[in-house]
This record gives C-alpha cells, sequence and structure tokens, in this order.
C-alpha cells in the first residue's frame, strides 16, 4: 500500500499563505513518487483568480478593498473563485503509478476519489459534461457551471478544481463550499449577461444540516484513501521548509506585482 502525506491546516490561514504552501508542496517534489494532500481554510473570504485572468475584467476591487475581503493569483488556471466557509484541498504528486500523464486524466481520478468521500456523507454526486460556450469564453466565476468532469450534486456544482502541470508533476487544488453565498459572489464579480446565474450548491445545503470543516475532511480523506488504496500519514512542515513557504508567499502571493500583472507570465517561479 503506497503512503501518501496528509497535510491537515486547523488553523485558518491568509489567502497568500495558502497559495504559498501549495505553491511550495508543488515545487518541492523530488524524483520519488510522494504525493501530498493538503486541506485548508482561509481567515477571511477571499477571492482567487486563475493564473492568466485580468483583475480589471473579473474582480470589483473597490467592494472588495471596501469590505476587507482579500484577493489572490493561483498558480494553476481557471476562474474566479470566492473561497469562504468552505474545505479547500489541494493533491500534488509525480506518481506515474497512480495518475495518468494527462491533465484530463488526472482530473478525472481526483474527481471520481472526491465523489467516493461525497457519497460518504450521504450525497449522490455526478461528473459534468462540457460547460457552454459562453462560460468558457467569458468571464463567469468559476461556481457558475461545472466544467468537464466537476463535480455536480443535484444539477448544481459543489466542487470546483484547477490543475497545473509540468511534465508528470502536477498540482491540483479546489473548493468545496459547507456553505454558499451568491450574494457575495455576485458583489465580488464582474460578470454579467443571461448567463451570470451562479449555479452552485453546498454540502450543508444539500445533506439539510449544518456540517463541519472537520467532518467533511474525514470523509473526504476516507473517500479519497479507499479509492487510491492509500494510507494517510501525517505531515508537518519543520522549521525550514517555514521560512520558505513564507518566502514565498512575500516575493509572490503577498506581492501586488504578482497578484495584480495583467500578464503573470512575466513572473518566474523561483
Amino acid at each position: 500500500m503506497k503512503e501518501w502525506k496528509l497535510i491537515l491546516e486547523k488553523i485558518p490561514l491568509s489567502g497568500s499563505l495558502n497559495m504559498a504552501t501549495d505553491d511550495f508542496l508543488f515545487q518541492s517534489l523530488g524524483e520519488n513518487s510522494q504525493t501530498y494532500l493538503r486541506f485548508y481554510q482561509w481567515e477571511s473570504p477571499t477571492v482567487s483568480l486563475g493564473y492568466s485572468q485580468s483583475v480589471e475584467r473579473v474582480v470589483d476591487v473597490e467592494y472588495c478593498q471596501k469590505h476587507g475581503i482579500d484577493i489572490v493569483r493561483r498558480m494553476t488556471g481557471g476562474k474566479l473563485v470566492l473561497h469562504h466557509k468552505e474545505v479547500t484541498y489541494s493533491l500534488c504528486s509525480l506518481d506515474e503509478e497512480v495518475f495518468t500523464s494527462t491533465l484530463s486524466g488526472s482530473y478525472r481520478l481526483i474527481s471520481e476519489a472526491l465523489m467516493k468521500g461525497l457519497e460518504k456523507m450521504g450525497l449522490e454526486p455526478f461528473l459534468a459534461d462540457a460547460p457552454p460556450d459562453s462560460y468558457l469564453k467569458g468571464n463567469l466565476p468559476c461556481f457558475s457551471y461545472p466544467a468537464r468532469n466537476e463535480i455536480g450534486v443535484n444539477g448544481k456544482k459543489i466542487v470546483g478544481s484547477a490543475q497545473k502541470r509540468m511534465g508528470s508533476r502536477f498540482i491540483q487544488h479546489g473548493s468545496i463550499p459547507l456553505e454558499k453565498d451568491e450574494n457575495l459572489l455576485r458583489s465580488v464579480s464582474l460578470s454579467e449577461g443571461k448567463d451570470s446565474d451562479v449555479r452552485m450548491t453546498s454540502i450543508s445545503r444539500e445533506l439539510g444540516k449544518k456540517v463541519s470543516f472537520e467532518w467533511v475532511v474525514n470523509h473526504l480523506i476516507e473517500g479519497i484513501s479507499e479509492y487510491f488504496n492509500v494510507e494517510m500519514k501525517s505531515k508537518t512542515f519543520d522549521s525550514t521548509e517555514k521560512v520558505e513557504i513564507f518566502r514565498v508567499q512575500k516575493e509572490r502571493y503577498a506581492a501586488k506585482g504578482w497578484t495584480y500583472l495583467r500578464k503573470p507570465q512575466e513572473v518566474r517561479p523561483s
């Protein structure tokens, strides 16, 4: 049985620190087949942008600044996500024995594993087909439609994910709402038009009861472990790793040059 490293952040972190930690895990993968699974929370409502998105096109910056909502840019692609009252996961690996060599193949495997965890909660999730062109080409938020192989429940999106690959090495992270706040999502985004309705749901809404971060994470860990037939071993960051994570946070994810840059490809990873 393979062993994965499990990182469970029990204390909510800032948006820039969360993104820096995921980046560190991705960059720290060596030549072995190590896999990291991380679950985390956000200390305040935070908007995250896909790597290539323009702040001016998708975010109401003035509203966010007025209401204390943080803005960060992810290392992964995809569309705007509002992180608030949710479980966020990241899975980072270069294990070719477990994951396929393609983005779509590994994406589907991870979705199927997450579905197993959702089923253990009593939900009936499904894998989505391709969304309409208006979603793919426009500036609608991530939770407006499920993308291909993303997860829905009762016709609405319940998990939004994005992935970055460099050869066999990849990281995928995603948002799983515990509760939904469609009004806040509409307020922070600049999407307009007939397809701007948010087609999202949450675990609490679908189960008809309030659920905790810990309860959801425990079910997800159980489902993922069973699906991939792996054993989870708890990992904490040592002092050297923390120093490096804080460096990445300061130089990239807490820097306006990264967050507001119109051409983020000009910023190279360290």
